[in-house]
């Protein structure tokens, strides 16, 4: 997805938040319903989650410098993992709370006519930024499913924003459901369970939000596609004998660090390894602007082959001083 595409989709969510956020809690204060306050506070944390994924979008924008050399892509993904926090904790944290207390403590619900009317246009609104998330994250996902396509998306608020408003338009039908069934059962603790469920759900997409924003921010490879593409190119460039092996870092949704162990032909000479390495970087600025950095290790096949071979046995031991023991 193109950065302007993700602005875009975050703005939109941003807006239809607020809106939401606002309608809800009037609601919620008229009608003294449980999953009406749930749901308000699960749109107001939405709207702060949207204003830290702008806030770490200008950050990550940030230009290398002395301190930090390969620049402040990360920081992106340190607040986007902030953000799957502040669901669970806020978000799912408070749900919890409102519906344990109205299960406990029943309370009647006032003004029903009111809450429907105010989740019939929050659904609007949370529809109408779901459309724009998705159709922004769709254009990117290629022949891939929609999981595969989350599970290897680099972009984290591009992600963030589809789960947000999903859980927001499932948190909408929850909190109906569960203000219809109390209405026609007369038991009001239908009310307080329908906020429990909405903080279920908020707690499991802050688990998958968690878990794909630790693994950027700890350091995870690129695309294993664009490695081979480099590969490819490498390979292929006059004076290079051999593409060994090359190891990726993702920085940025745009940006990745990239170290290639290359073989060149014995008859060239230090100038000649120089030039081809200049033609290298450049070709693969053309092919591959996302590569933001690149190292280049010049190493035989067979030097390589054997360096493989002992990080494969370090990470995978041989099991048999143990068993002659």
């Amino acid at each position: 997805m193109s950065k302007s595409a993700t602005v875009l989709a975050v703005w939109a969510a941003l807006a239809g938040n607020l809106a939401v956020a606002l309608a809800k809690a009037l609601a919620a204060a008229m009608t003294g319903s449980a999953a009406m306050l749930s749901e308000a506070v699960h749109s107001l944390v939405d709207t702060a989650n949207e204003v830290l994924l702008l806030y770490g979008i200008a950050r990550s924008a940030r230009p290398a410098d002395p301190t930090h050399p390969l620049g402040y892509g990360r920081e992106l993904y340190f607040w986007s993992f902030v953000v799957a926090l502040l669901i669970f904790a806020l978000g799912a944290g408070v749900s919890l709370y409102e519906g344990v207390t109205r299960v406990l403590h029943p309370q009647p619900i006032e003004r029903p006519g009111v809450i429907y009317a105010v989740l019939a246009v929050s659904l609007a609104f949370e529809g109408a930024s779901w459309w724009i998330s998705m159709r922004a994250f769709g254009a990117t996902k290629r022949n891939l499913g929609w999981w595969e396509a989350f599970r290897r998306s680099k972009d984290p608020p591009a992600f963030i924003v589809v789960f947000e408003d999903s859980a927001a338009i499932l948190g909408i039908f929850t909190a109906a459901g569960g203000i219809t069934a109390a209405l026609l059962t007369g038991d009001v603790r239908w009310d307080g369970i329908a906020s429990l469920v909405i903080a279920a759900i908020l707690a499991c997409i802050a688990g998958l939000l968690a878990q794909e924003s630790k693994k950027l921010l700890i350091g995870e490879r690129a695309d294993p596609a664009v490695s081979s593409a480099i590969l490819r190119t490498a390979a292929a460039m006059p004076g290079i004998c051999s593409a060994n092996s090359i190891v990726t870092i993702q920085i940025a949704p745009h940006s990745i660090v990239a170290t290639l162990s290359l073989d060149f032909f014995d008859y060239m000479r230090a100038p000649d390894i120089e030039r081809a390495v200049i033609d290298l970087e450049r070709q693969l600025r053309t092919t591959h602007p996302e590569v933001s950095a690149l190292f280049i290790k010049p190493q035989s096949v067979q030097a390589a082959a054997e360096q493989r071979s002992l990080v494969d046995a370090v990470i995978t031991p041989d099991p048999s001083p143990l068993a002659d023991g």
